[in-house]
């Protein structure tokens, strides 16, 4: 008990020390050991990386969960050290609507069946969403948290203890230069001629007393020089040890990248297969007709962004009729061309799959034309001497 009393005093006595340093040297009152250059711009760049860190963090959560209060949630359940429950994406839970509203509504319909071929679609963008958040969560995510709640945590005390380990320093300079003073003073004070030699034995003791009392401050200030010292390289190390992590981030970040690339690259061949699988349904519902989709799917290859405009060419009647009752008032216009062969001009660059396809670049104006009983995605196209089938959803067709 009586060592538990002793040690509490001296960390009070310790602690108000410090606080009349720090006290004294915000009101300038008291001198403060300045650390060097170097070690400031490391300080700074440690709060730099720091901060950063919890901005990018913070953000890579909302671009991977935009919903808040999914975000605390997961957030409460990491600190109960409890698994996450697995949560539907919005992807899967479009596929799940979809696919019961083509149960309900008839999936043998046009309709019905255009429904589930996008509600699979929709499945599979989710599926690939949840791998997505997955893999950027563990090798990016997780990274930069660790960084935080360890490295940090540690930099942060170590800071704290040089800034005790400097306020006892200066605390040890100023009372060395206070008994130094009061020394000087008492050994002016005494005067040999003196008549009453009571008050010159006072004067000598008070000098003598003053004399240790320098000694002492000089042992301390010798002690408190040396932890601060030490206290100082080992925080040097630690805030040196920020270009490892940097290094560590940006291996981090092209992970990142790469998971990201990967995510929209499985999203573009989804959605173009979806695409195709529409267009095909599409020639089925309304025979004789194509439409060339306003804005494709997938995004342009090319620089260049043009415009783009519905096409339509005849290869039979006007599907008009084939609208069922209360439908009438649907109606597709086709405008017959005046020969068999029309221009087109190309939206965007396309690689040919085989010998039997056209590649196309952006911008280049070609003559196509069908055949009967082509596939109404596909026409054929000419350049000059060469000649293939060409998709339409990358061509504009011109009058």
């Amino acid at each position: 008990m009586d060592f538990n009393m002793k040690k509490l005093a001296s960390d009070a006595g310790i602690f108000f020390t410090r606080a009349v340093q720090f006290t004294e040297e915000k009101f300038g009152q008291a001198e403060k050991t300045e650390l060097d250059a170097h070690f400031e711009n490391l300080l700074a760049r440690a709060d730099s990386t720091k901060n950063w860190t919890e901005k990018i963090l913070r953000q890579t959560e909302v671009l991977l969960q935009p919903n808040p209060s999914a975000r605390v949630e997961e957030f409460l359940y990491e600190k109960l050290d409890r698994k996450v429950p697995s949560r539907v994406t919005n992807g899967e839970l479009l596929a799940q609507y979809m696919a019961e509203a083509a149960s309900e509504l008839g999936p043998t319909t046009p309709y019905g069946k255009t429904l589930i071929k996008v509600a699979e679609a929709e499945k599979r963008l989710g599926a690939a969403e949840r791998d997505f958040i997955h893999t950027a969560s563990i090798n990016f995510l997780t990274p930069l948290r660790n960084f935080l709640e360890g490295d940090w945590k540690t930099i942060s005390k170590e800071r704290r203890l040089l800034q005790n380990r400097r306020l006892d320093l200066d605390a040890c300079k100023a009372r060395l230069k206070k008994a130094k003073a009061a020394e000087a003073k008492a050994t002016t004070v005494p005067d040999f001629q003196e008549t009453r030699p009571r008050n010159y034995i006072l004067s000598a003791s008070a000098s003598a007393l003053w004399n240790d009392e320098v000694d002492k401050a000089e042992q301390e200030l010798r002690v408190a020089q040396t932890e601060f010292d030490r206290q100082a390289e080992v925080t040097r190390l630690l805030l040196e040890g920020i270009s490892s992590t940097h290094v560590n981030h940006l291996r981090c970040l092209h992970e990142f990248v790469e998971s990201q690339t990967t995510y929209y690259a499985q999203c573009y061949r989804h959605m173009l297969d979806l695409q195709k699988q529409l267009g095909s349904s599409q020639g089925a519902i309304f025979p004789g007709t194509f439409v060339g989709t306003t804005e494709p799917v997938s995004p342009p290859l090319s620089s260049t962004s043009p415009t783009t405009t519905v096409a339509t060419m005849p290869v039979g009647p006007s599907v008009a009729g084939l609208a069922p009752p209360g439908e009438a008032a649907l109606h597709l216009e086709v405008t017959p061309p005046a020969s068999g062969t029309r221009k087109a001009r190309v939206l965007y660059d396309y690689e040919a799959a085989d010998s039997s396809e056209l590649a196309l670049l952006a911008d280049e104006l070609i003559t196509v034309y069908s055949l009967p009983g082509m596939d109404p995605d596909w026409l054929i196209g000419e350049r000059g001497n060469k000649k293939g089938k060409v998709p339409v959803t990358y061509l504009e067709l011109l009058s």
